[in-house]
C-alpha cells in the first residue's frame, strides 16, 4: 500500500488558506490534464488552497510509460484516506474529476470531511444506465456539490432526477456539458464557460462550508 509521504502533489492557491481542496484525477487521465488545469488553477485564485494528487497505477504510469487500467477499489479508497490524514490540521474538502470524485464521495463520512465535489459523477457507465453507482448516495452525510453536464453520458440530467439522492448533496448542472463540460457549439455556450461555472460552484461551495456556520 502507498506511503503518504511518497505521493507527489501539484498545489495551487494560497497555503495560508482556512479551508483546502484536495482533487484526484478520472480513470484516463492524471493530475495535470487540460480540465484538471483549468480547475485547480480557477479555484485557487479564489483564495483556497487547491492539492492535486495521482492514484497508484496513474503514479506508475509515469515512470513506466505503460498504461494500465486503474488500481482496484480497495487501494483507490485507501489512498484517499492516505490523503486526507496527511491534510487534517485544517477543513478539508475532497473530490475530484469522475473517478476521482467518485472514490471521495465513498470515503467522505468516513473520514469527516467537511465537503465532497465531483466534477462530472460517473452515476453508471455509458450506455448501461442500470449499472447504477448511486447506493451510497442516497444515505451521504457529508454535504457534497456535483457538477454535471447536462448531457453527459455517465449521468444525463433527466436520468439523475429520478435517483434517490441525499438531501446534503446540491447539483450544479453545466449547460449542454458532457463528461468534461465541452457544450456543443449549436448550444451558443462555450467550455471555457462551462468551466467558469464549475469553478465559481466549486468555490461557492467552499465558502459556504468556511464560514463558522456553513
Amino acid at each position: 500500500m502507498n506511503d503518504a509521504s511518497t505521493i507527489d502533489y501539484l498545489r495551487n492557491g494560497p497555503a495560508e488558506a482556512p479551508l483546502r481542496i484536495a482533487l484526484a484525477h478520472g480513470a484516463g487521465q492524471g493530475m495535470d490534464s487540460d480540465f484538471m488545469n483549468l480547475v485547480a488553477e480557477g479555484v485557487g485564485d479564489t483564495g483556497f488552497e487547491v492539492l492535486r494528487f495521482e492514484f497508484p497505477y496513474m503514479a506508475r504510469r509515469r515512470t513506466t510509460g505503460k498504461k494500465a487500467g486503474p488500481d482496484r477499489a480497495p487501494v483507490l479508497l485507501e489512498t484517499w484516506r492516505e490523503v486526507i490524514r496527511t491534510f487534517d490540521d485544517r477543513p478539508l474538502i475532497i473530490g475530484g474529476k469522475s473517478m476521482g470524485g467518485r472514490i471521495a464521495s465513498m470515503v467522505a463520512d468516513e473520514m469527516s470531511v467537511a465537503g465532497v465535489v465531483c466534477l462530472g459523477y460517473p452515476f453508471h457507465p455509458p450506455g448501461k444506465p442500470e449499472k447504477l453507482r448511486t447506493e451510497h448516495l442516497a444515505g451521504l452525510q457529508t454535504p457534497c456539490l456535483i457538477c454535471q453536464g447536462e448531457r453527459d453520458p455517465f449521468g444525463k440530467q433527466k436520468e439523475v432526477a429520478t435517483y434517490s439522492l441525499s438531501g446534503k448533496i446540491e447539483l450544479c448542472w453545466v449547460g449542454d456539458g458532457d463528461h468534461s463540460f465541452k457544450p456543443r457549439k449549436k448550444s451558443g455556450r462555450t467550455e471555457a464557460q462551462n468551466i467558469e461555472l464549475a469553478i465559481t460552484s466549486v468555490a461557492g461551495f467552499a465558502n459556504s462550508l468556511a464560514r463558522p456556520n456553513g
